[in-house]
């Protein structure tokens, strides 16, 4: 194992293990807040999946609330039980990103960042006009997940006993979407980021891969949102506005998005601070324009590259291996 990845596994062990302690030292209020923390973690590490593939996107969060009224319904309407939930909201979000991908995915930069704020506020619409979906309010009273193995039934109503229970979809989210990273599939993402032009030469559908990317990182969103939903026991469309879209866009810079764990560290510490800002609604948006305006100075490659965690934990291929790696792969465009 190299030393990038032992520092890795070190660092994420850690943070792990942090997080599971909080249940044990803070009270309700900080625990709850932990599992926001926790779901915003995912939230950004599925960000990051498109921000790979060199595209920005704001209809990351209507996806997570794709994935939080699929949970909402199926909970609601048919007493799903919380796997089922969580799998239905992952397989939907993932289904309606590929159907916008069609479109979307003919556009670059601009224009499709532009393109997902048009879908995003579309979905939006159709959740506040249409009555099966709750219209303005919403869903609400969405009952706490339980889990029935054999004759043993676990209950999460308890904010700590689901603390845990999202910690772990998280960690096992986290892991995938690592592993994916660290595979061929990731490869060929960061190489359409850095060298798009080449990796079409070379015969690289380059609209296929991205077009996955945008998939599977809607289905994790959708998991998010599934955690959201149980979280708060209720999902109305003001919960996935453009406001949240653009701190979570934010977030995601001021982390930096060339190393996993940036957008990690910057999603906790920006969470804690945003926390803090409570007091100072009215204020928020300025500060962090102010926040956004200094990182794009003076660190643009957001707080890991601060700390130098960029140059540590950053896949090695990443600033060199796009040429070497698209002249392996001829061949695959369809």
């Amino acid at each position: 194992m190299s030393s990038q990845k032992k520092a890795g596994f070190g660092f994420a062990l850690v943070a792990i293990a942090a997080a599971a302690m909080v249940p044990l030292v803070a009270g309700d209020y900080y625990i709850s807040f932990s599992t926001e923390i926790a779901i915003m973690v995912l939230m950004l590490s599925s960000y990051r999946i498109v921000v790979l593939t060199g595209e920005w996107s704001f209809a990351h969060v209507v996806l997570q609330g794709v994935g939080a009224y699929t949970a909402a319904i199926t909970v609601k309407d048919w007493g799903a039980p919380f796997p089922v939930s969580l799998v239905a909201g992952a397989l939907v979000a993932g289904a309606v990103a590929a159907v916008l991908s069609f479109p979307l995915l003919k556009m670059r930069g601009f224009y499709f960042l532009m393109g997902t704020f048009g879908a995003a506020e579309a979905i939006r619409l159709l959740w506040r006009k249409f009555k099966y979906f709750g219209g303005t309010r919403g869903f609400s009273g969405i009952s706490a997940p339980y889990l029935e193995i054999g004759p043993i039934t676990i209950d999460f109503g308890h904010p700590a006993s689901f603390f845990y229970l999202a910690l772990a979809v998280v960690v096992i989210c986290l892991f995938i979407i690592w592993s994916m990273e660290q595979s061929r599939l990731g490869q060929i993402w960061r190489t359409i980021e850095q060298q798009d032009v080449l990796a079409q030469a070379v015969g690289i559908d380059t609209r296929r891969y991205r077009r996955i990317a945008f998939i599977i990182s809607a289905a994790f969103a959708g998991v998010a949102g599934v955690l959201l939903a149980y979280a708060f026991g209720s999902v109305t469309p003001n919960r996935f506005n453009l406001n949240f879209a653009l701190y979570l866009m934010i977030w995601a810079i001021v982390g930096g998005t060339r190393s996993f764990y940036g957008v990690i560290l910057g999603g906790v510490l920006l969470m804690g601070f945003d926390e803090s800002l409570r007091f100072a609604e009215e204020l928020r948006p300025g500060i962090y324009g102010i926040i956004l305006i200094l990182v794009m100075l003076f660190w643009p490659q957001g707080i890991e590259r601060l700390i130098g965690m960029d140059k540590l934990l950053a896949p090695k291929n990443d600033s060199s291996g796009g040429p070497s790696f698209v002249a392996s792969n001829k061949g695959d465009a369809r």
